[in-house]
């Protein structure tokens, strides 16, 4: 999952970065409101953490452009405002949720989880291709009922193909919707992960197909491979 904080408080906006990459979440910052407006037309998040009093942009007229360009990204508005008129204000600009600072990073957590759920537009948070099952809750993958030993790179490419099964997505679109812009990932690191993982699963009969001059694409096999 692939997320955007947008926060001008240094050691506030550096808490939630480690907090959310222990949990696995790919996290870039922006601590400028109208550098976080480019981004945000540029870029493909799963998504945004929005402080309000931001320089550049208000975080209300990041949120306000977002929705006018039909952008429907889940946004949790992180902000030290706690009025009521001013929660309102915010829920009725397009915002999916309102937490007032400080916040126990827990419920952060919990609430980014159930967005995320709510965005995708399904319940279940339990992909299932062939005899794969990915949790992209509790981040853990299973073949039949045998757990899935995957490194972090793994992992995030291995979620992002299951999310979107028999769809083509090039090593780019890995690149861009899983690390951070502050990490140097090459394709020649997504090709190694993905490499690693048809290992893994192709012994299940789940394969990892490469379409040349395109991408990657996941899809279940008939069964074990003899």
């Amino acid at each position: 999952m692939h997320l955007l904080l947008i926060e001008d408080d240094s050691m506030l906006a550096d808490g939630l970065l480690r907090a959310l990459r222990q949990s696995a979440y790919v996290v870039d910052w922006v601590s400028d409101g109208r550098q976080a407006d480019q981004w945000l037309t540029g870029q493909d998040y799963d998504l945004v953490i929005l402080d309000l009093g931001l320089p550049g942009l208000e975080g209300g007229e990041v949120l306000r452009r977002l929705r006018e360009r039909r952008q429907r990204l889940p946004v949790l508005i992180l902000s030290a405002r706690e009025a009521l008129e001013e929660r309102v204000r915010l829920l009725d600009l397009g915002a999916d949720d309102y937490l007032v600072k400080p916040v126990a990073l827990s419920e952060l957590e919990a609430r980014v989880r159930a967005l995320i759920r709510r965005g995708r537009a399904t319940p279940e948070p339990i992909l299932t291709i062939g005899a794969l099952r990915v949790d992209t809750v509790g981040k853990r993958a299973w073949l039949a009922d045998t757990p899935l030993d995957l490194t972090a790179g793994e992992w995030a490419a291995l979620e992002f193909l299951a999310a979107r099964p028999n769809r083509v997505v090039s090593k780019e679109q890995i690149i861009a919707s899983l690390y951070g812009w502050d990490e140097e990932i090459t394709p020649n690191a997504v090709e190694k992960s993905i490499s690693r993982l048809r290992a893994k699963l192709e012994p299940a009969g789940v394969v990892i197909r490469a379409v040349r001059g395109l991408g990657y694409y996941l899809e279940a096999g008939n069964g074990p491979t003899a």
